[in-house]
């Protein structure tokens, strides 16, 4: 083993290795993501970023792995995971749940004087203190179906097939008992810059909804709207890329030209 790239955790996927990067970006997928969902726009980043994400268990690779429903199980796993990666600067990124989820890492990173993210990167969900926790989780499969058909995140032909369905809904669910019984850490504000990326229709949040995240930091709150519904990460990959490269101080036009072969 090479005592300069340990092993990643399980917890863990790095579409591509970038041992010079100035800084890693790792992101945490929304409530039924995972990690392959959002490489389209990882793989637009600049070489300056390297970006990795979160493998929730249940699913793809980890679906035999034992799921997690509780918020502080996630954290307490993500930021073990990212204790051995903080020898460079990073920052964290969270769409939907993944947005909340990245919060409490933050917070929880603090806690044990890990260091800071440089930033904090909230897309498509209000701040944890201001979200709406709701019940779909308690409902039958065709009620859960329903909400993924109207975030329009999940191909028709995934719900579509019976066998398929049952696997997807599976982790769905669980991972919508995760976020709708989540209760905030009430916690002093951060001291991180925090950048809110929303789709202008978007079901999940609003402008106003957006703006509750000046209550988690005591930095400057940068809020951005790109065309498109809760799912814009994928719609938008290539402007979304660029924003967050700026936003981190690089070069948004020094990306590699190819897709990597190898997960």
């Amino acid at each position: 083993m090479d005592p300069q790239h340990p092993p990643l955790s399980p917890w863990l996927r790095r579409p591509r290795r970038r041992p010079q990067a100035d800084v890693r970006l790792i992101c945490l997928p929304h409530a039924g993501g995972s990690a392959s969902s959002l490489r389209p726009w990882q793989y637009l980043l600049p070489s300056g970023i390297e970006a990795l994400t979160v493998q929730y268990p249940g699913r793809e690779d980890r679906f035999g792995d034992p799921m997690v429903d509780t918020m502080h199980e996630v954290v307490d796993a993500v930021v073990n995971a990212l204790d051995p990666l903080t020898d460079r600067p990073y920052a964290l990124l969270g769409h939907s749940m993944g947005s909340a989820v990245a919060y409490e890492v933050a917070v929880e990173a603090r806690r044990r004087s890990i260091p800071a993210p440089v930033r904090l990167f909230a897309s498509g969900r209000p701040a944890p203190h201001h979200a709406h926790r709701g019940d779909v989780h308690l409902r039958d499969d065709a009620h859960l179906a329903a909400d993924l058909t109207r975030l329009g995140g999940t191909p028709p032909e995934v719900l579509a097939d019976e066998e398929l369905r049952t696997a997807v809904l599976r982790y769905v669910r669980n991972d919508y008992r995760l976020i709708e019984t989540y209760h905030p850490t009430r916690a002093k504000p951060l001291d991180i810059p925090v950048h809110v990326l929303i789709g202008a229709q978007d079901p999940e949040c609003s402008v106003e909804a957006a703006a509750t995240w000046e209550t988690t930091t005591t930095r400057e709150v940068t809020t951005e709207v790109f065309p498109g519904g809760h799912f814009f990460l994928a719609q938008q990959r290539r402007r979304v890329a660029a924003t967050i490269a700026q936003a981190l101080g690089q070069d948004p036009g020094d990306t590699a030209p190819t897709w990597p072969s190898t997960p």
